[in-house]
């Protein structure tokens, strides 16, 4: 009676098709149900332990899978913080070692001397490469873990978070370009790109860095030195007075301007940036994100590359006259890796149409990367992901809100994407600006009056 009653764990030995067909069950509810086959079959103080952790892990994923669909942002927000990261690397490790112990258990229970010789090799062969693939994920995602923790502690800070103004997120953008002919660095590009709190609907405003007599808004302390507007009077501590020279400018000369920037995870410069930003968009300027354009070039090769439609052939270094080209960006559809994608940015010399159609073609790639990059390519490429972000990256957005703009981001992907360009096609001076018409732009373009149901 007990041994018909009980062919898992007291089964006929003698038998090699019971055996055989035994080993199969024990190798599959292995795999299904961790801790079932010592439960039924080996040490059942194991075999409870492996159930326990194997419930555990069935409801953290129901309860991940739940959250993910009803509380997304809560959800992002907890696996972007470092230390739950830390927990859910010791967990993987715990688990992976758990499947081994699981499965060599396993596997001496099976008793392959019993089996039939022909289903050996099947049988092992299964229960090895489960036993791979679960603890070598587990041991992965414990290392993609850890170092998204690095990652995210290195470029984020850890403090409080900016609310909303008028129901929109501001962050300036700059792309940092220094080099060993000029002073510190100027800001090669500027973007304010505006955010609707709740849709995810973005506007790209583009700043020409040439743009003279930039204002400050009131209690800046560039407000106070320079109140008609950035050198208009009696000139700058630079050699030239304009948009991109600010930074220049408070970095070397003026940092005690902001002294409390460090300490907020800024720059006195970043922060001279980010009230000029203020003043000529007219917007609240919550957070900043400075990226290296070095670095840009390595970020986009870790993350393979970038396709962008080139309407011109554009030159590769040179000057005004296309003399000492290196290369060429033909037109058409490229897929351009992260030293061609800088040049796409970078070039305005020639037939690359000067600073306004340069900074067109820096919106488009600033779009190609936020529309093409998606969390699955960039987590099968993490880890060079991370290594390139970390000396290209700079922002003051804290940790607590990077799961919220992390699922803003994927709302901002589904939907288009507006444009404000402060050029003389659209206006405006770059030399003598009309503030309140670039302002109303800005206003018209992040709040569109609400369309009249009654018209006709």
């Amino acid at each position: 009676m007990t041994l018909a009653a009980s062919p898992i764990r007291h089964p006929d030995l003698s038998s090699r098709p019971i055996m055989t067909k035994r080993a199969w069950w024990l190798v599959v509810l292995n795999v299904l149900i961790p801790g079932s086959v010592q439960a039924l079959a080996g040490n059942r103080r194991l075999g409870r332990f492996g159930l326990g952790c194997t419930l555990l892990l069935w409801a953290l994923v129901v309860t991940a899978v739940v959250l993910w669909f009803f509380a997304r942002t809560f959800l992002l927000t907890v696996v972007a913080n470092p230390i739950a990261l830390w927990v859910f690397a010791l967990l993987a490790i715990g688990y992976a070692v758990l499947w081994l112990v699981l499965t060599f258990d396993t596997l001496r229970l099976v008793r392959f001397v019993r089996t039939s010789p022909g289903q050996r090799p099947w049988i092992g062969a299964l229960a090895t490469v489960v036993m791979i693939a679960l603890s070598g994920s587990a041991f992965y995602g414990a290392y993609i873990a850890t170092t998204a923790s690095g990652f995210l502690s290195s470029v984020f800070r850890a403090g409080p978070s900016e609310p909303p103004v008028d129901g929109r997120y501001n962050i300036l953008l700059l792309g940092g370009d220094s080099g060993a002919d000029r002073d510190g660095m100027r800001p090669d590009s500027m973007t304010v790109v505006s955010i609707d709190a709740d849709t995810g609907q973005a506007i790209l405003i583009g700043l020409p860095r040439e743009l003279e007599d930039i204002p400050f808004p009131d209690g800046s302390p560039l407000q106070e030195v320079y109140p008609e507007g950035y050198g208009s009077i009696d000139g700058c501590e630079v050699d030239v007075c304009l948009l991109n020279s600010i930074y220049t400018e408070v970095d070397l000369k003026s940092p005690e301007m902001y002294p409390d920037a460090l300490d907020n995870g800024s720059e006195p410069g970043i922060e001279g940036m980010r009230d000029a930003a203020s003043g000529v968009t007219g917007l609240t300027i919550q957070y900043y994100a400075l990226i290296d354009m070095q670095g840009f070039e390595q970020l986009i090769d870790a993350l393979g590359g970038v396709d962008i439609d080139v309407d011109t052939r554009l030159p590769i270094g040179g000057d005004e006259n296309n003399e000492g080209v290196d290369g060429w960006i033909e037109a058409g559809p490229q897929h351009l890796d992260g030293y061609h994608a800088l040049w796409f940015g970078r070039a305005r010399y020639g037939v690359a149409g000067g600073d306004y159609m340069r900074m067109q073609r820096q919106r488009i790639l600033q779009e190609a990367v936020l529309t093409q990059f998606n969390p699955a390519n960039v987590l099968t490429k993490f880890e060079a992901v991370a290594k390139a972000g970390e000396d290209t990256v700079k922002t003051d957005i804290p940790q607590s809100m990077l799961g919220y703009f992390v699922d803003l981001a994927g709302k901002t992907r589904e939907l288009p994407i507006g444009h404000v360009e402060l050029t003389p096609e659209n206006g405006v001076d770059q030399e003598y600006p009309d503030w309140e018409l670039v302002h109303s732009m800005v206003a018209e373009a992040v709040a569109p009056p609400p369309e009249d149901d009654d018209a006709e």
